[in-house]
């Protein structure tokens, strides 16, 4: 049984409590002296070369400090944003790598690349004068369409990308593919769309700051995922700064979603530009700039063909995919299509052999990269999308299908063939709960019921699984990663007993304060109320990798768990010398070290004091202070999987789909807060539906223009939008870190396009309808069915 406040427990947010009075900090509140104001003025065209900027009437509007333009920049020796991962085509080649300057020096490449910078005394005065400034461009054309991206004769993003190609990646084994597909009794083919999306955080991305003539000092503060990443690359590739003469803060952030693991231009130009005006400079992302600048999601145009036996077994899968890495390549945006997608294509299910080939296209529109999921969205929609629409043309129940095709709980550790080796997993009881709790032999019932409603409805399923903890480090330098995938930690004991918990990741909206407390309470016997929790900032934490990719807990905490092993360690010899007993002898519960078969015990306060005050102390064999280190390199990634049932009802005349039953059912190894589970995995599934419902980033093909760039064109999911979730849990732990645990805060994200899309197509087979493209908008879904009422007809 659970403690009130350990592993298990359903302990409120402590974090909750500065948050919801509004005493939280975050960048956009940060009070300088002397602080002054960047705007950035964007390009409003998606190509075109830059002949001229004018900024003399610039200069003179009241408030302005300085401007900058991209020569300036190049001038002054700042490298260029860097992408950290090295992906290889399939003829050993490294990806085409363009430049990717901070700001623009002669050429534009999308609507909302950088064409200059002004700092002025006020927000207000830095974007007056930026309407002053002028720019005389020569508009060329775009290319926006990824489906043509790869065409003979489209424009050309990069010169040093011919054909706009990056890279041909491919894996798995084309020739067994190819010989399976001669032995199907049926093959299933399919065309989909992974519609682009926008991430949208509560707080916009921001940043501050300020340079330190005395000292050579720079602070950055950034709503960044992942501080120390985002020091090593502007110290090491871009800015030139000592490592140890910057230091990088992330303070409170209001949510993530990947958008803010990178390094981005804007914060990039702050921190250059705070040494050159000599004093502190202050910007906060428009809503409009969000949309524009922030990295996007998804956006893959995919064939795939599921090549199945007479008796419905898998016998292979073969993919073809381009992806869209926008005008330059962010940070991690090269592994989002290859080893982050490819490599789960295997899905749960025992299919022998997988080929899958890659194009990652540049193209004139804002950069993509990791959004919530990061591939495994994608490679679940492929799998899921492929495997329901070959249920149904085999007239096989598609859950049955599934279930005859997982891989039986006796074959882990199970090697995929896309290189990939699942640790632990029991699919079978998974789906089964699921559709307990989803009233699937109710389902048919309540077809017929909203058939005389005329309304349609429809049930899909998704049984999805994720690799994430990235991890190990060794392998991720093998597949081109530029960093370890490690994490460190430290817990600090003060003499009176209170614990700091200083952690390398970082949290922003995930609950980490609490959770992370909760380990250790746990571990260590110490309430949770003297605990607490320290991360996001350079100067005050060990090296972190952050967080992204569900890695907190599962790599974050398995080092925590070493630092208290440690602690414990430590604190038997403490015991044992204060108890005059031996060491072995010591065993430690509760927060009480005790000599066993005695009534002898020492609290652990007791030896943690002890330590600080050594009147009475091992000197001999120890060092005074309770104060332990650890750093933890998994041994692989985690693999968290689970199944989830949409069940929609649409209205023919208006094409409104409408969700009235959701379930998922989710293995996420040992739960360390229900309660903070649960949440996110509402979180994830309300994004899984925007995408597949409501959300998609369109740029005009002509112009590249976004014409999704506000809240009145792009289409967030809100409560009215999703019914109470049905939610439910199986638990095979994870065998190879301390905790057991799995990752949970993508799980949502990456099943729930799916299983909506997949119960759309179920509710409009009787209509003869084979697609509805992603998001199934009223729009969308009306003018398919009335497509294929017109097929029908002629």
């Amino acid at each position: 049984m659970a403690s009130a406040t350990g592993i298990g427990a359903r302990v409120l947010r402590t974090e909750d409590k500065r948050f919801l009075t509004g005493t939280g900090r975050y960048v956009d509140d940060l009070a300088l002296a002397r602080a002054t104001y960047a705007y950035f003025l964007r390009s409003p065209h998606a190509h075109a070369k830059i002949k001229s900027i004018d900024i003399s009437a610039a200069e003179k509007m009241p408030g302005v400090v300085a401007i900058y333009t991209g020569k300036d920049v190049a001038e002054s020796k700042v490298g260029s944003l860097i992408c950290g991962w090295v992906v290889k085509d399939k003829h050993g080649q490294p990806h085409k790598a363009p430049p990717h300057p901070p700001m623009a020096v002669d050429t534009v490449r999308y609507v909302g690349d950088t064409v200059a910078m002004i700092v002025a005394d006020s927000p207000a005065e830095a974007r007056d004068a930026a309407e002053a400034i002028k720019v005389d461009y020569e508009v060329k054309p775009a290319i926006v369409d990824l489906a043509h991206a790869l065409d003979n004769g489209a424009p050309q993003v990069h010169a040093e990308a011919p054909g706009n190609l990056v890279y041909d990646w491919e894996i798995g084994s084309k020739a067994d593919v190819d010989a399976a597909f001669t032995k199907a009794a049926h093959v299933t083919k399919l065309d989909i769309v992974n519609n682009r999306l926008i991430p949208n955080a509560m707080e916009p991305r921001a940043a501050a700051a300020e340079y330190d003539k005395g000292t050579g000092q720079y602070t950055l503060w950034s709503t960044s995922q992942n501080p120390h990443v985002l020091r090593l690359i502007l110290s090491a590739f871009v800015l030139g700064i000592p490592e140890h003469k910057l230091r990088v803060i992330a303070p409170d952030v209001g949510g993530g979603f990947g958008s803010k693991i990178f390094c981005y231009a804007d914060e990039t130009l702050v921190c250059w530009a705070a040494a050159k005006v000599g004093r502190p400079i202050k910007w906060t992302a428009e809503r409009s700039e969000s949309f524009m600048t922030d990295c996007h999601g998804r956006d893959h145009v995919t064939h795939a063909e599921l090549a199945l036996d007479k008796d419905g077994k898998f016998l292979a899968l073969k993919v073809e995919t381009i992806a869209n890495m926008g005008a330059y390549l962010s940070t991690f945006s090269t592994a989002v299509p290859t080893y982050l997608y490819a490599t789960l294509l295997a899905g749960q299910y025992t299919t022998p052999a997988i080929y899958a080939n890659v194009k990652a296209a540049l193209t004139h529109t804002a950069p993509v990269d990791a959004y919530r999921g990061a591939g495994r969205p994608e490679a679940t929609f492929v799998i899921e999308s492929i495997v329901s629409k070959a249920a149904q043309e085999l007239k096989i129940d598609p859950a049955e299908l599934r279930r005859k095709n997982f891989i039986p709980s006796t074959a882990f550790p199970y090697q995929t063939p896309v290189a990939l080796q699942y640790d632990s997993g029991n699919y079978p009881p998974i789906i089964d709960e699921a559709m307990k709790i989803a009233d699937y032999k109710g389902f048919e019932a309540r077809r017929a019921e909203a058939k005389s409603r005329g309304k349609l409805r429809g049930v899909g399923f998704s049984s999805y699984i994720e690799a994430c903890g990235l991890a190990p480090s060794q392998v991720i330098g093998q597949l081109g990663g530029g960093v370890g995938q490690w994490e460190s930690a430290q817990i600090k004991f003060n003499p009176t007993g209170n614990v700091q918990v200083i952690t390398g990741s970082h949290s922003h909206g995930q609950g980490h304060e609490t959770t992370f407390a909760q380990v250790v309470s746990d571990k260590l016997g110490v309430p949770i109320d003297q605990i607490e929790v320290v991360h996001g900032d350079t100067s005050t934490t060990t090296f972190g990798m952050g967080t992204y990719g569900s890695r907190s807990l599962a790599v974050g905490g398995s080092a925590i768990v070493k630092a208290t092993d440690k602690i414990i360690a430590k604190g038997k010899k403490i015991a044992a010398h204060l108890m005059e007993a031996s060491v072995n002898d010591v065993v430690f519960e509760n927060g009480t070290f005790k000599v066993a078969g005695t009534d002898k015990s020492v609290p652990l306060a007791q030896a943690v004091f002890a330590a600080y005050v050594p009147h009475n102390y091992p000197l001999n064999e120890l060092e005074p202070g309770m104060d332990e280190n650890a750093f933890y390199d998994p041994a692989n990634f985690v693999y968290p999987a689970g199944t989830q049932i949409c069940e929609v009802e649409i209205d023919p005349d208006t094409g409104v789909v409408e969700i009235v039953n959701f379930t998922a059912v989710d293995d996420f190894g040992n739960i360390i807060n229900p309660m903070i589970v649960e949440g996110q995995v509402h979180g994830g599934i309300v994004q899984g539906v925007g995408q597949a419902l409501l959300e998609k980033t369109v740029y005009d093909k002509e112009t590249g223009q976004l014409l999704s760039g506000s809240f009145m064109d792009y289409t967030m999911p809100r409560a009215d939008d999703v019914p109470s979730f049905k939610l439910g849990y199986k638990v095979t732990p994870c065998p190879h870190n301390p905790l057991g645990v799995k990752g949970c805060g993508e799980a949502g994200a990456i099943a729930a396009p799916a299983a909506v899309m997949n119960a759309v197509h179920d509710a409009l087979a009787p209509l003869g309808v084979k697609h509805v493209p992603m998001p199934a908008t009223p729009s969308n879904v009306w003018q398919t069915i009335h497509g294929a009422q017109r097929a029908a007809a002629e």
